[in-house]
């Protein structure tokens, strides 16, 4: 049974990481560019990155919650 939860583990981990990274990447680029809209043409590329990561993280949390 061990061996069976490290995966979900390991996905659990890498969503919290996928979050707090996308989290952390909004806060600083928009400290570091003094920008916090999604929609200037100059930054759309950047935010994107930002709105993948926070999905991919907030997707794998409830795939895993609805596995159990």
């Amino acid at each position: 049974m061990a061996e069976a939860d490290l995966p979900e583990k390991a996905l659990k981990v890498l969503s919290i990481l996928l979050i707090i990274g996308g989290v952390a990447m909004y806060i600083g680029w928009g400290i570091a560019f003094g920008s916090w809209n999604f929609f200037e043409p100059r930054f759309i590329p950047v935010y994107g990155i930002v709105v993948v990561m926070l999905l991919f993280g907030g997707l794998g949390l409830l795939l895993l919650k609805n596995k159990e």
